[in-house]
């Protein structure tokens, strides 16, 4: 067990000072704590004022009306400290070597978001990965954050490893408790943490009890005995805020709030169960949760209904489609990519722009992005695992593959989320790190391309192709967005055959000189009766299966890869289930089919397979689920149909708990 826990000096900070910690342009301001508000030692404070009126600036940032200065400016940091033990090096703007915390203080940065895990290594001594969050980590970091103004928020997982919806495994040292023994355990770890991160000198103003917590919290899934988990943790936190005399707000922390009424049911249920708490922090990633009205409609509601203060615990978006580490990234490209907004600098100041004034217009008291600073170790044409594995700077290691067999054992690694910090690949701070500090005044640039979106025109089978005459451009101002003509590539565009299925792309160049891409698909028929399962009927759907029946069509946009409903499936026992569509008249000629499935929790020797019988003989693809919204596309890409009958399908022999959709299926005729 990996724990240095140093007794380190205490410190509080005056109210005064603390609400007044906020960055700002390159003037430096040094503080000193009044002997009076220190209980053993000074520390010397250092704080950045905010500018005082709109900058000029590399991005162009709109002010957000009536911000105020007390608006949470959060950033996660909970990696830098493996980061920089892996051979990072963090740059201040002017391209030399400074702390990290300096660095986003001077951003406009007033709040640093730190994960803790009970103790995050195995039996010998070896971590887990992911930053190795425990107590000892979350001193070090959160002492330089304090040293340079901010305020900290401590995020207790309650586990030895991430927690989010998907998996809440508890301690190790909590393993066989019961669920009211897991109370004292969680009361008496916040507790202890807490302390040795206050006597540290942390300048802690708030403490989530437990993160994302939707489904479960340190493997308990029964709903009360998750609401005493809370309330453990709360009483807690207000013993030692009481006890240190330090103003410490309680944050209880959910995610999918595209379901707007799953929210609501949650906060209803936290209110009926007495769980005494300030502030319901939300996370919200625009490419995968909704839409900003929503997310405003959401916090409204647990305001004005429950009375709680609401913060956006986590966000982000990326400045560019590159990968920085050879590790895939959570965040591809353009495809992922929300409408307006592009892989750029500018569009991640302006996605945090637009995120900060939506929750500021109705009432949410701040933002945290997520892991700003998680950045590339080591080259991206290099294999990096040596350097995950020793200091634990990947998203995993497989040291943790025993403790959690489902993911870290399946697919151990880097991370997926180099593209989306503010800093580069080499530690040099992005420009669009500093929209924390021209949030109020707003910021201004020489008006420039931001981005294009793509552009993509489907023509059906036999039909002529037509290109559009303007495009769309996104500026760095918005205000100056508009259609731009453009010219193709005449030939390529008359090489396509439109008699037939297939993907091209055209070049093409825009009035400016800018050079752009057309991609075209010519649309194939799909053969396939009721595909994505949005008819009502779905007799033409055979669901053959052992037992129970574990499957249902269900209708849940975001379980589905295109429209509302999915063919969805889930047992608390071992499943063996199929479903089928069979044909009798199709043309003769070479068809393909593929599908999209996603779902998880599978174990390793789970079969599931994409299917077609044809002429008496079996073609299949296998595939395996790994996790919530990462779809995989099985494809047969080649069936030979001679006498007009087919089957296609998928089946699934899967393990106790495992669940998922398939969606979409798809078959086409390729060629006679």
């Amino acid at each position: 067990m990996k724990k240095s826990h140093m007794k380190l000096l205490a410190l509080c900070l005056s109210a005064s000072l603390c609400s007044s910690v906020f960055a700002g342009c390159t003037a430096e301001k040094k503080e000193t704590l009044d002997t009076e508000t220190q209980r053993d030692s000074q520390m010397e404070i250092t704080t950045f004022p905010m500018p005082e009126g709109p900058e000029e600036s590399e991005i162009v940032v709109e002010p957000v009306e009536n911000i105020s200065d007390d608006f949470i400016r959060g950033m996660d940091a909970s990696s830098v400290l493996v980061e920089e033990k892996s051979g990072v090096t963090y740059y201040g703007y002017d391209g030399k070597e400074q702390d990290v915390f300096m660095t986003m203080a001077q951003s406009g940065v007033n709040y640093i978001r730190l994960r803790v895990w009970n103790d995050p290594y195995d039996k010998d001594g070896n971590g887990y990965g992911g930053g190795n969050n425990d107590v000892a980590t979350a001193i070090e970091l959160g002492k330089r954050a304090t040293k340079y103004g901010m305020k900290v928020s401590i995020d207790f997982h309650y586990s030895d490893f991430w927690a989010d919806p998907k998996r809440q495994h508890a301690p190790k040292a909590w393993e066989g408790m019961s669920a009211d023994e897991k109370c004292d355990a969680l009361y008496n770890f916040t507790k202890e943490s807490l302390a040795k991160i206050l006597d540290a000198g942390v300048n802690v103003g708030m403490v989530q009890i437990g993160n994302e917590i939707n489904n479960s919290m340190s493997g308990e899934t029964d709903t009360d005995a998750v609401m005493n988990l809370l309330k453990s943790g709360s009483r807690a936190v207000r013993e030692i805020s009481e006890s240190y005399k330090q103003d410490i707000q309680v944050v209880v922390h959910y995610t999918n709030i595209e379901d707007k009424d799953g929210i609501d049911w949650i906060a209803q249920t936290l209110s009926d169960s007495g769980v005494d708490y300030d502030i319901f922090g939300l996370s919200y990633y625009p490419f995968w949760d909704g839409t900003n009205e929503n997310m405003q409609a959401v916090a409204k509601n647990l305001q004005d209904k429950y009375g709680k203060k609401v913060i956006i615990a986590e966000t982000s978006y990326c400045y560019t489609a590159e990968d920085g580490d050879g590790n895939a990234n959570s965040l591809v490209g353009v495809d992922d990519l929300v409408d307006g907004y592009a892989a750029t600098v500018q569009s991640q100041a302006t996605m945090i722009r637009d995120i900060c004034a939506a929750a500021n217009d109705v009432g949410v008291a701040g933002v945290f992005y997520w892991e700003g600073t998680w950045i590339p170790v080591g080259e991206a044409t290099a294999d990096n695992s040596p350097i995950w594995e020793k200091y634990g700077s990947g998203w995993a290691s497989s040291y943790a593959s025993d403790y959690d067999p489902e993911d870290a054992g399946l697919y151990y690694g880097g991370c997926s989320w180099d593209n989306q910090a503010m800093f580069d690949f080499k530690g040099h701070p992005l420009a669009s790190l500093n929209v924390f500090k021209y949030l109020k005044y707003g910021s201004t640039a020489p008006l420039a391309v931001d981005g294009i979106p793509k552009i993509s025109v489907t023509c059906d089978v036999g039909k002529e192709l037509k290109l559009p005459e303007k495009v769309d451009v996104i500026y760095n101002d918005r205000s100056a967005n508009k259609q731009v003509a453009v010219t193709w590539d005449q030939d390529k565009a008359d090489a396509i055959d439109t008699a037939k299925g297939g993907s091209y792309e055209v070049p093409g160049t825009l009035e400016d000189g800018t050079a752009v891409t057309c991609y075209v698909t010519v649309e194939m028929v799909n053969y396939v009766k009721n595909p994505g399962f949005e008819d009502a009927d779905t007799s033409m759907w055979k669901v053959s299966y052992e037992g129970d029946n574990p499957t249902d069509f269900l209708e849940k946009a975001d379980d589905a890869y295109s429209g509302d409903f999915s063919f969805h499936f889930w047992s608390e026992s071992d499943m063996e289930f199929s479903i089928e569509q069979e044909f009798t008249d199709l043309e003769p000629g070479t068809y393909q089919l593929f599908a999209y499935s996603q779902g998880g929790d599978m174990s390793e020797d789970s079969v599931l397979e994409l299917y077609a019988v044809v002429n008496g003989e079996e073609l299949k693809d296998s595939f395996m689920l790994t996790t919530y919204t990462d779809w995989k596309n099985p494809k047969i890409p080649e069936i030979k149909v001679t006498d007009g009958t087919l089957k296609i399908g998928v089946r699934m022999k899967c393990n106790a708990n495992s669940w998922g959709t398939v969606d979409d299926f798809t078959l086409n005729r390729i060629s006679g």
